[in-house]
C-alpha cells in the first residue's frame, strides 16, 4: 500500500503517471492488479494498492532497473507519501449465488 497526498492542482497529472505506470506493469510476472483509490472525506488524500503472486515477485519488480524512472512522474505530483507492506493472511469474496436460485 502506498499513501499518498496530492494537491487539487495535480491530480490530472498523477493519475495520467498512474496510468503510465500501470500499462507497464501490467506485463511484469507475478503482478495480479493495482488500485488506486481517493478518500472520500479528505480528495487530496490517496491509496494505491498492488496485489501480486508473491512478495519476491514485486520486491524483484521494486528493485529492477527502471522502476525509479517509471515512477518518477507519480511521485513528483505528491506532497507526502508512505509505504507499507503486507502479506494477506485471510481473504473473504462473496459466495457464488446457485444457478436459479434468487
Amino acid at each position: 500500500m502506498f499513501f499518498l497526498t496530492v494537491e487539487e492542482e495535480a491530480q490530472d497529472r498523477f493519475l495520467a503517471a498512474y496510468d503510465r505506470i500501470c500499462a507497464n506493469v501490467a506485463d511484469v510476472p507475478g503482478h495480479v492488479m493495482d488500485q488506486v483509490c481517493q478518500s472520500l472525506a479528505d480528495p487530496r488524500e490517496w491509496v494505491i494498492t498492488s496485489e501480486w503472486r508473491s512478495a519476491e515477485d514485486f520486491l524483484t519488480w521494486e528493485s529492477g532497473e527502471g522502476h525509479r524512472e517509471l515512477a518518477m512522474p507519480l511521485v513528483a505530483e505528491t506532497t507526502s507519501r508512505r509505504s507499507l507492506r503486507f502479506a494477506v493472511r485471510r481473504e473473504t469474496r462473496q459466495k457464488a449465488q446457485k444457478a436459479g436460485s434468487r
